[in-house]
């Protein structure tokens, strides 16, 4: 029988997945943690592949995230000759908040400013205030456990940032109503809680469950984004999803 590309590297992700929580059940952390690193960039691989005409935004996007991803080995390889945590997080989350910068910008493609603001003034408002409530809880969840101004700057805007492209993903999906902005906003909604229980995780208690949860929220968050690529390009071969 013969494999495609796109099957092996769905069966790799798979396998990581399965891999993250067989080494979670042990409580070999660096191992999981190490296989979880890998899932997106596999789904950037699989973007390369099957799609032609990419979005400089959403390619974009993929790369800087999966950059920070894999991290991890720099911090692992390197941690003992630079020692310094706050040089990784920073990068990281700098790496992070670009990512979701052009994400913001490849959802943004589809709207009509003017009109948005003239039809949905009373969603825009309340998700802005839903959102201020969000950051609000989050900086005073992790601020506890962040030593100086400069790293509870860049969580602050981390936050913000992330937000930002979870109301527009949704605002999108009203404005288009289509299967397109859908999946875009439901990978952003799964990318946001998957944040969002981490910070749980990592904060609040260290209960594994709420990393399994976190985990696949991640996994499909980035399987709805790569399903919105996937009709892009069905779209532009006229074909029918």
């Amino acid at each position: 029988m013969v494999f495609s590309k796109s099957n092996i590297l769905i069966g790799a992700i798979i396998c990581l997945c399965m891999s993250f929580a067989l080494f979670e059940i042990k409580e070999e952390y660096f191992i999981s943690s190490i296989s979880k690193s890998f899932i997106v960039p596999l789904f950037t691989l699989l973007y390369i592949i099957n799609v032609k005409r990419k979005s400089p935004y959403f390619f974009g996007f993929l790369i800087l995230f999966s950059v920070s991803e894999l991290m991890i080995f720099a911090e692992y390889y390197f941690i003992d000759f630079y020692p310094d945590f706050d040089v990784y997080y920073i990068i990281g989350n700098l790496l992070y908040i670009f990512a979701y910068i052009l994400l913001t910008l490849e959802v943004c493609k589809s709207l009509d400013y003017k009109k948005v603001f003239k039809n949905y003034k009373a969603h825009l408002f309340i998700l802005t205030l839903l959102n201020v409530y969000m950051v609000y809880v989050l900086i005073t969840i992790v601020t506890p456990y962040l030593i100086g101004t400069v790293l509870i700057v860049f969580e602050l805007i981390y936050n913000i940032i992330m937000l930002l492209l979870l109301t527009l993903s949704l605002i999108a999906y009203f404005y288009n109503d289509n299967i397109k902005s859908l999946s875009i906003f439901l990978g952003s909604l799964c990318i946001v809680f998957s944040e969002v229980i981490q910070i749980a995780y990592y904060y609040i208690t260290d209960q594994d469950f709420l990393n399994y949860i976190s985990t696949i929220l991640f996994v499909l968050a980035f399987c709805f984004y790569y399903y919105y690529s996937i009709i892009s390009l069905k779209k532009d071969s006229k074909a029918v999803v």
